[in-house]
């Protein structure tokens, strides 16, 4: 079972329901197993990738609190050759990024032939946060829709790949993951007050996940949308899609010259 691209014409609910395992997809050990196959995948075709540097992949992770964006980095990418990845985390932006356009921050992150660029969270909070809560107006955020789809068409046709997951969790599972932070002494530092409010704006959130999902899922940057109660579910779909996007890519080698090659004769003496 593989996922399949949002589509624009298509409803799109964001229940709680969509956030559990879908159906046809092993369970238990079963599914342990199918996500070490495809780590293991992943890490051959990411060799390759790195090798033969004609493209780029840039991989766009978001979702709500807790959805698992940290635990998704360190599962599936933790299979690859980590001089090959590039982690970009968007936060609030400074004063400096407010003074240039939206995407100003996010194009000089996006990686260079060869790489895989992860952003755990992105662009996109300019039309999910700043709509929400009202950061700018509703004539600038509803253009960004267009602005984002011509900005992502600009470095699909420049050589980047581009795969968007939203990494979709229930209301219930938010707040076990919540009580498991402010449990833990180890991971009281990533619960923030700001959780419980944006909690508080489900429903907002919702329909703004909806219209950004739906209006920029395009065939050159798909989204997805990846049910992410259960961790293994999560990282197994993930790592799914992006292995079969890199295995289209016709990955290949470089090949070493003949003067390269003749130096084998010397070692061989």
């Amino acid at each position: 079972m593989i996922l399949r691209p949002i589509s624009p014409s298509r409803p799109l609910q964001l229940s709680d329901r969509d956030a559990n395992p879908p159906r046809g997809l092993p369970r238990g050990d079963a599914l342990k197993e199918a996500l070490a196959g495809e780590l293991k995948k992943l890490e051959a075709l990411q060799n390759a990738f790195y090798a033969d540097s004609r493209r780029a992949l840039l991989v766009v992770l978001q979702g709500r609190d807790a959805s698992g964006k940290d635990g998704t980095i360190r599962t599936v990418f933790g299979a690859c050759n980590p001089q090959g990845c590039a982690v970009t985390s968007f936060k609030a932006p400074t004063a400096l990024e407010l003074s240039h356009d939206f995407l100003w921050r996010v194009h000089q992150a996006v990686p260079a032939r060869g790489m895989i660029g992860i952003f755990n969270r992105s662009h996109y909070e300019d039309v999910l946060v700043a709509r929400v809560k009202n950061l700018v107006p509703p004539a600038v955020w509803k253009q960004r829709y267009r602005q984002i789809n011509d900005f992502e068409r600009h470095l699909s046709e420049n050589g980047v790949t581009i795969l968007k997951f939203c990494l979709h969790i229930s209301h219930d599972e938010q707040r076990e993951e919540f009580l498991e932070r402010l449990t833990d002494p180890a991971k009281n530092w990533k619960f923030r007050a700001g959780d419980l409010e944006d909690r508080a704006l489900w429903k907002d959130y919702t329909a703004a996940y909806r219209d950004a999902l739906r209006k920029c899922s395009t065939p050159w940057a798909p989204w997805y949308l990846v049910p992410s109660d259960n961790t293994t579910t999560r990282n197994y779909l993930v790592t799914r899609v992006i292995n079969e996007a890199l295995q289209k890519m016709d990955l290949r080698y470089p090949r070493a010259s003949k003067e390269v090659l003749a130096l084998k004769a010397k070692l061989q003496k």
